[in-house]
């Protein structure tokens, strides 16, 4: 069988099939992909209703918002650091906990250059906000072809191997409450932006010297050039308009580790939810300033 019915196999299996993926608890497979059943829990305190054969939460409904609000704006959540002996504040409780029930469901998508810390930054930011799945769509990818991505690169060529990067996004954009990181370049194509936009988008932002440095000595089919970073610097300028129209950039230099560049994510986060309140909430709030009734 050639490399392209295989590949069309595995994708017709993936995504006619019911999935949820998780994080793997062991720390030698950090991204390994289980694939389950979906199953849903229902709250008793919110309504379930019914739209299409599926089942959801009425956002508007009072008993659906969480009432959570930003933790870096609210001072009974912080508390002195070191017993306030420098007088500098830190936060009584992880405000990745508090992240969660603020997104209610809503993907994070991670984009940015290839070496730009999206897998592991998304990692780490899922563990800790605790209720939401880690997804790699560059693992997914190779598990479902069988096959790794510069062999993709090398047998099929890159069309090829972005036809299978976009329908694995059209698989994975369907769950909620996951963390995504994509390939670098799957932001190139239009149709990909579609599923994007259905959650927020995250751009971490990172200098072409820097991501030389973590990913020197790696096969990284697009590099294989005489000139690597002059390579990576042109294909990154390439593809920056399309990275700043996510919803979040970050600045990750390369002092940052991966928990300084999770921490500057939830917090940029936060305030983009903080300026961009869902458009029911605002007319919530307007109702109830003119001295209106808001009924549910």
């Amino acid at each position: 069988m050639t490399t392209l019915p295989r590949l069309a196999l595995f994708l017709a299996f993936l995504l006619g099939t019911a999935l949820s993926f998780a994080p793997s608890t062991s720390l030698h497979n950090r991204h390994a992909v289980l694939i389950k059943s979906i199953s849903t829990a229902k709250r008793s305190t919110v309504f379930v209703l019914s739209a299409g054969g599926f089942e959801w939460e009425d956002p508007t409904s009072d008993q659906a918002d969480p009432g959570v609000e930003n933790p870096y704006k609210n001072p009974d959540l912080l508390k002195p650091a070191d017993d306030g002996k420098d007088g500098s504040s830190s936060l009584k409780v992880d405000p990745a906990r508090l992240l969660s029930p603020r997104l209610r469901g809503c993907n994070l998508y991670f984009i940015g250059m290839m070496g730009s810390g999206k897998s592991a930054v998304g990692d780490a930011i899922a563990r800790r906000m605790g209720t939401y799945n880690f997804l790699d769509t560059d693992t997914i990818l190779e598990r479902a072809t069988g096959m790794t991505i510069p062999q993709i690169f090398e047998e099929e060529g890159e069309p090829a191997f972005r036809d299978v990067e976009a329908q694995i996004l059209d698989s994975v954009h369907a769950h909620v409450r996951c963390v995504i990181a994509t390939g670098g370049g799957l932001v190139m194509r239009n149709q990909n932006w579609s599923k994007l936009q259905t959650g927020l988008v995250v751009y971490l932002d990172v200098d072409s010297e820097t991501i030389m440095k973590r990913i020197e000595g790696t096969d990284r089919p697009l590099l294989q050039t005489d000139n690597p970073l002059e390579t990576l610097t042109s294909l990154m300028e390439e593809r920056r308009e399309r990275y700043e129209q996510a919803d979040v950039t970050v600045e990750v230099t390369a002092e940052m580790d991966v928990d300084m560049a999770a921490d500057a994510c939830i917090r940029a986060l936060h305030d983009f939810i903080d300026d961009n309140p869902p458009a029911w909430k605002q007319a919530k709030a307007k109702a109830q300033a003119d001295g209106l009734d808001w009924v549910d």
